[in-house]
This record gives structure tokens, sequence and C-alpha cells, in this order.
């Protein structure tokens, strides 16, 4: 009989344990879990419910005073702040995983038509569609000539877009078809000629009259390429994606679906610069939404460094007849920076050379006139001439950098600056210190999507001017909170914070250390 009433007595006490504690849906605990706070504190175990951080703490403060309908035992793994990539095309990546021919990592042109046959025989279309060759991985590492396409690819329509996106190589077919040949000219673009005709390259503004020509998908392909571009990032640890530069209708499709619930990633969405465009995001102000935030307008400079579109303040070394490309007019830079302005709106200019870097702080400088909380941010900052750094300060522009960018460079990008100027280049560090933070992402598709690489490629850049690799905590902070920062979302994203979103990622991995164990 004493047995019987002191067994009760301990259930009715467990029973009671249990009914005080406070119902959440999900909660993760044994766990290294990496804040990302402003202290970059850790904590053992966190308690989520309705999609936010309601608790963040030791394994007994969770288990103790919260009960979850999920639990998940992590069993010592590491935890992050969901990943952040803080400049990419995702919507660009979404469209080349069912409709482009992947030629990243051609080791030659030959390997270029293989990998296009194959893709021809697989998935045939009026168009021959490739993205992603580089010609300074071949032997020589020359630019090639569509007389190639026109013996593989008889009277065909071909558009093989290089790897950094700034430059084209089209047949003869497409080349009449934009009215393109050795006599063309325009404003912020170029097509090469050699032995007085057009060899099918052509450079970014001229390169964009050939893209134009491309059909548009259809509402259905898109949203299924969508689909599956989120379940891609999905798999490598990323919530949320900033998209540089987009037009109304893909962000009218973007807000659709993920009103409908299918579209679940949070899209950061760069306006294009065209009137239209601004209008009609400008006229409504900022877009704040769950998943999607609406608030920037993306230009560029000029070109890439790989192609020789970048601009330099001084010759290409390699290339002393071209200092690369200015690509729109001044007039035109100060109407989009007035109108991005006046509406509140982040201007985020791609500039890659130290002309084009040098060239866009000159125009911010005449808006932003001294230290300022707008975030104005240059892409990029490939190339920063020695007098740039400061002005970075003294105008509070942030820069997006892409460190894979660096180590995929490292190779030529020497060639292309010379020994001096090269030491201002891919100097993260450098910029870091400029405002004490900075944006990084991978510019997917144009690099791997994975934000590990990222990582990886901030921290040892395979030993290229390591003075200004990042830190760990540094490379953490900038695929996460740094990234929300950028877009005005360090009260919602981007740390393990009570009433922040629950974004998190567990990895069998410690990136601290390095081992990883």
């Amino acid at each position: 009989m004493r047995k019987t009433v002191l067994f009760i007595l301990f259930y009715a006490l467990i029973m009671s344990s249990c009914a005080h504690k406070t119902p959440v849906d999900l909660i993760v605990h044994n766990a290294k879990i990496y804040t990302v706070d402003a202290d970059f504190s850790m904590a053992e175990a966190f308690a989520a419910k309705d999609g936010k951080f309601v608790a963040v703490g030791s394994e007994n403060d969770i288990m103790s005073h919260y009960a979850a309908t999920e639990v998940i035992d992590a069993q010592g793994q590491t935890v992050y702040p969901g990943f952040m990539d803080g400049h990419c095309h995702f919507c660009g990546y979404a469209e080349n995983l069912v409709r482009w021919a992947d030629l990243k990592g051609c080791q030659s042109y030959d390997e270029v038509i293989e990998r296009l046959k194959i893709h021809d025989s697989l998935h045939p279309a009026e168009w021959v569609l490739g993205r992603g060759w580089d010609q300074n991985l071949w032997t020589p590492a020359e630019f090639p000539d569509n007389q190639r396409l026109e013996k593989e690819f008889p009277g065909r329509k071909v558009l093989l877009t290089r790897v950094d996106g700034h430059a084209v190589l089209v047949s003869k077919e497409v080349l009449d078809m934009a009215g393109i040949d050795k006599d063309y000219r325009q404003d912020g673009g170029l097509a090469l000629v050699k032995d007085g005709r057009c060899t099918g390259i052509l450079l970014d503004n001229t390169a964009d009259v050939a893209k134009a020509l491309i059909p548009p998908m259809t509402r259905e392909e898109k949203i299924h390429a969508l689909l599956v571009a989120q379940e891609k990032c999905w798999e490598v640890g990323l919530r949320s994606v900033t998209d540089a530069g987009l037009d109304i209708e893909t962000i009218t499709l973007i807000d659709s679906l993920q009103e409908a619930g299918l579209l679940k990633i949070h899209v950061n969405a760069m306006i294009n610069p065209d009137d239209e465009t601004m209008d009609f995001f400008m006229d409504k102000g900022i877009i704040d939404k769950d998943l999607l935030t609406v608030r920037s307008v993306k230009i560029y400079a000029d070109g890439a460094l790989g192609s020789r579109g970048a601009k330099l303040m001084e010759p290409y070394s390699d290339a002393p007849e071209t200092s690369g490309l200015i690509l729109e007019s001044d007039e035109f830079y100060r109407h989009v920076c007035q109108k991005a302005y006046d509406a509140g709106y982040q201007v985020c200019c791609h500039a890659i050379g130290d002309g084009g870097v040098h060239h866009i702080i000159d125009i911010y400088s005449e808006f932003l006139k001294g230290q300022n909380d707008l975030r104005w941010r240059i892409e990029h900052s490939q190339v920063v001439d020695e007098e740039d750094f400061k002005r970075y300060q003294e105008y509070s522009i942030i820069p997006s950098i892409q460190t894979t960018h660096c180590t995929s460079d490292m190779g030529w990008a020497g060639e292309r600056l010379g020994p001096e100027r090269i030491k201002n280049a891919y100097a993260y560090q450098c910029l870091l210190q400029q405002n004490g933070w900075l944006i990084n992402g991978t510019d997917f598709p144009i690099e791997d999507i994975s934000p590990l690489k990222t990582f990886s490629a901030a921290i040892d850049r395979k030993g290229f001017q390591m003075e200004n690799a990042l830190t760990r905590e540094q490379a953490l902070r900038s695929i996460t909170i740094w990234v929300a920062k950028g877009c005005f979302l360090e009260d919602r994203k981007g740390s393990i914070e009570v009433g922040k979103d629950a974004d998190y990622v567990i990895l069998d991995m410690d990136l601290m250390l390095d081992n990883g164990k």
C-alpha cells in the first residue's frame, strides 16, 4: 500500500512538471549552436514556435521549460543560422537547370562542343543554349570563334554565355538576327572582329542584344524551374537568397508562388533599373513580406575581368589596347540613384575594375554626402584603387563580395592586372575594415551554389594574398547576419536569437575549427 501511494505521488509530480512546460512546435537539443549574435555566443538547445525562435540556451533550461511536438536530438553536431546568399542569380540558375547546357569546367573548345551535342540530343529545341565556358582554362587561353559552331550546328541558333555572364559566343544565324556585323557599334558593348568579320564574341551591352532574342520560358516552365532551384538551395543549407536584378513579371511570379505556399525560400529581389520597373515598385514603397523583400535596384558600372570588360584605371597588363568598359552614361546613373534616393531604395552597383569602382563611388558621393545608414552597395568590389578603400567608409558604402571569385580567378588575374595592381584585388579584409562588415555571396550560377565553398574560399583562398583572408568568425557572419543586414533584415534573420525566423542548419562539422571536428 505504501509503495502504491509513493508511485502515485511520483507519477503526479511528473505529470505536473510536464503540464507546466510551455508548448512549442520544435526543440533542437544536444547541439553545439553558434548563435552568431553580437557576442558570437554559444548555446546547447533552442525552442521554436510558429516559425520563430522563442528560447535559446542551455540543454537543461530548454528541456526543463518547453515541450515540443517535434524534438530533434542533434547528437552533438553543430548548428548554425540558416545560410544566406548575399548576391546570386536564383532565377537565372533555375532557368539554367532545365534549359541550358552546363559548360562549367570545360578544358577546351572541343569539350564545349561535345557537351552541347549531348545536351542537344537530350533536349532538342530551336535554340542551342549553354553557359559556363571559360577560355582561361584552355590552351591557348583565347576567345573561341563561331566558325566551329557553323560546322557542328549548321544554320542553328546557338548562344553560349561565358562563365561571368558578360560575354557570349553566338552563331552567324544569331548575329544576322541581331543585325550585328563587323561595323556594329554600341556604347558599353563590343563585337570582336578578326580578319574582317565578326567572330561571334559579344561583350556586355552587345551581348545583351543577342540574349534578348532568346524566346522566354512559359509560366509553367518558370514555375517548375524555380521549384527545382529551391530544392537545390535547401540541399546546401541556403534559406535566403538575394537575386541581383529582376523584372516585374519575375518578381510578381515569385510573390504569387510564395503566397501559394509553393516557394518557401526567402528572396531579396533587386529590381532592374528601367523606368517601368522602378516606377512599378518604388511607387509602392518598400516591400517587406515574410518571404519577399523588394527595396533595392541593381545597376552595372562595368563588365567582367575575365572577358576584359571590367573598367580599369590603366590598360590591361595583358591587353594594353583596352582598359575595359563603363556601360552606361553618367546621366543614367544619376537618374537611377535619384529615383532610388527619393524612394528610400538601396542602390547596388556591379563594379569589378578599379576604374568602375572609382567611377561609381564618384556618383554615389553626390547623393550620400558622408556617413549614413542607406547601405548602398558595390557588388563585387574586385579591384580597388588604393585611394578608394577609405571612401567606402567615408560614404558608408558596403562591399558585397563573392569569395569564390578569388579562388576561381587567381590563376589568371595577375596577368590581367600586373604585379602591383593585383595587390589591391580581392582585398576582402581591407574592405571589411572600412565599415566593420561586408556581404558575401556566390554569384551562382557563375560560381558553385554551396555556401560552404564560399566560407572555405574566404578563409584559405588557396594561399593567395592571405593578408586579405577573412577569419572564421568573419566568414560565418558574412554568409549569415551580415547578409541579413545587407538587406535590412538583421532584426528578423541571420542569427539564432529569440524573436527571429527559425532558420537553422545542422552540420556534422564545426566550421570554427581547423579540423572541422
